[in-house]
Formats: structure tokens, sequence, C-alpha cells
């Protein structure tokens, strides 16, 4: 059995893992999604990191998995803990000091997006329902209305606070769809960041409220 400590992105509402929780228990694992003060201006990338270390306490055979912004504060758990895999799944890939308000220009993630959407033919101009909804079934976007929440700026401005990359195996899951954080986008990024060559997994950004049963599958083959 392994632990999975699962870290959400901007806004930090855990129930973005509510689908992917139970299905992990099913097949034997325990799974912990982290609640974060996103909306909080008086927390930000230190608090964040406190809260996971505190999920992660003394389990052992932790595996952490960060969506998105969840990417910045990751690292910094596995410095202060004995997490034995991480895995970014679409998610934010920082550099040792890096704020995630200059990780957009430092990785050109917005000319990727409008570059994406124009080849795909859907709009350049940013909304939910577009980069963030339009694989989602209908009832799981309407119940997640009550969940969205803010993401402070303070966050915006913290740096990652690594000194290098943590000595915990890596692996990066990007999702075919993403329209947020194109596919090759993420593989370039993930390549020239960590050396590693992204996984694939069906789905858009949110994929773990579109797709969670693929999410969980890959997951588990990241396993020994």
């Amino acid at each position: 059995m392994s632990v999975f400590v699962l870290i959400p992105g901007a806004g930090g509402a855990a129930w973005y893992w509510h689908r992917v929780v139970p299905e992990l228990q099913a097949r034997g694992h325990e799974a912990v999604a982290v609640d974060l003060p996103g909306a909080d201006e008086s927390a930000g990338l230190p608090e964040y990191t406190d809260a996971v270390v505190a999920a992660i306490g003394d389990h052992d055979d932790v595996v952490v998995v960060a969506q998105s912004m969840g990417g910045f504060t990751a690292p910094m758990a596995c410095t202060r803990t004995q997490a034995g895999l991480l895995v970014l799944v679409n998610a934010m890939i920082p550099l040792p000091g890096e704020t995630p308000g200059q990780w957009w220009d430092d990785t050109g993630s917005e000319a990727a997006r409008v570059a994406a959407a124009e080849a795909g033919g859907y709009t350049t101009e940013f909304d939910l329902a577009t980069y963030f909804l339009h694989d989602v079934p209908a009832e799981v976007a309407a119940a997640g209305a009550a969940h969205e929440r803010p993401e402070a700026d303070i966050a915006f401005s913290q740096p990652c606070g690594i000194e290098r990359w943590p000595d915990v195996p890596t692996r990066v899951l990007a999702a075919a769809e993403d329209r947020f954080f194109p596919l090759e986008f993420q593989r370039r990024v993930a390549r020239e960041r960590l050396g590693i060559t992204a996984d694939e997994v069906s789905g858009g950004h949110l994929v773990a409220l579109s797709h969670p049963v693929d999410l969980v599958d890959r997951l588990l083959a990241y396993l020994p």
C-alpha cells in the first residue's frame, strides 16, 4: 500500500481530487487530498508547504502528486520529507528561486497556449469553459462551482525555496488535451528543466475531474 498525498493547483481546493481519492482507495491505497489556503493573502508557498509536510507526516511509501501550480509546493515539501516518488500532473515545473509570477514568461507558456489555440481552432481568449472545463462532465463542473476560490497574489511573488531539485524520483505526466499547458509545451519544459520525458495521459488540464480512472492507472503504473 502506498500513501498518495495530492496537492491541488491555484485556489488550493482539495475537492479537485474528489474523484481520484476513492479510486485510489478502491485499489488498496491511502489517499490524502491537501486543502491549501489559496485565497488567504497572509499565506503563500511556505504555508502551503507546511500543510503538505503535515499531511505526509511519518507515513512511509509516500507518493506526492502535484497539479498545476502545486508544482511549486511539491519540491519544497519533498526536501523536508522522505517522499518516495514525486509525480507532476499538468504542473508548473519551477527552477530554484523562481516565483510563480516569473514562471509564465520564463517558460513562454502564454505563447504556447495561444499557438495551440490557433492550431486547434478554439478561442485564444482565456475563459474557464474553453481552457479548464471543455472535457469535464457537466455535472462535475456544476458541483465544482461551490468549491472555486481565487488564488491570492502573495504566492505568485514568492520563490520556490529549493537550492536544487530534491533527490526524489520524479515523473511528469501531461494530459494530451490540456489547452492551458499544451502537451508539447509541457514536454519541452520537462526536458529542459528536469531532463525528463513527459508521459501522456488522456484528458485536459483538470484531468483529475475529467479522467480520474485513466489518471489513477498512470499513477499506479509508476509504483515499483
